[in-house]
């Protein structure tokens, strides 16, 4: 199990001692995708929603749980974090694309404040639409882009496509 770097020798799970490591300019970038009914999108893109402004929820919300990862996730540490932001994208008539940015100097990466700031703000525009649209998906949760640290630069082979930065 040594491969596994958040088990020890006998499989007991742990933290990760990141002590050690050097402090880098780490950034990750993470998305998830909604698909709804178009009409559901046309009153959020409208502003025709009595709840308000779903997107700017649905902002404050992922950018308010990449502060809370570690609470969610275990074994992730806590993270001062320097930004946070995401940032939503029409896909066609019936699905709007997530995207959350999160860097930090450190020495782990935020790939999970990241995955879990996308995944929330899906969370959050399904939640302030379901009385209208109980059929919605959330899917296509991924990390996009990855910077800083031992293992280097990560793209997703769907960045160059997707538009990241």
């Amino acid at each position: 199990m040594t491969d596994l770097t958040h088990f020890d020798e006998s499989g007991a799970s742990r933290m990760v001692d990141v002590g050690d490591k050097p402090v880098t300019r780490r950034l990750a970038v993470a998305e998830a995708t909604v698909q709804m009914q178009p009409e559901t999108l046309a009153l959020i893109r409208d502003g025709g929603l009595a709840k308000g402004d779903v997107f700017e929820v649905a902002r404050l919300a992922g950018i308010q749980a990449t502060k809370r990862t570690a609470d969610l996730i275990p074994l992730c540490h806590t993270l001062p974090l320097d930004s946070a932001s995401v940032d939503f994208e029409y896909l066609d008539k019936s699905q709007v694309r997530v995207v959350a940015r999160v860097g930090t100097q450190g020495r782990t990466g935020v790939e999970m404040e990241a995955l879990v700031a996308a995944t929330t703000a899906a969370l959050t525009i399904y939640d302030m639409c379901k009385s209208m649209d109980r059929g919605m998906e959330i899917g296509e949760v991924r990390l996009l882009e990855k910077s800083g640290g031992r293992s280097g630069h990560y793209v997703h082979e769907r960045l160059g496509e997707a538009g990241g930065k």
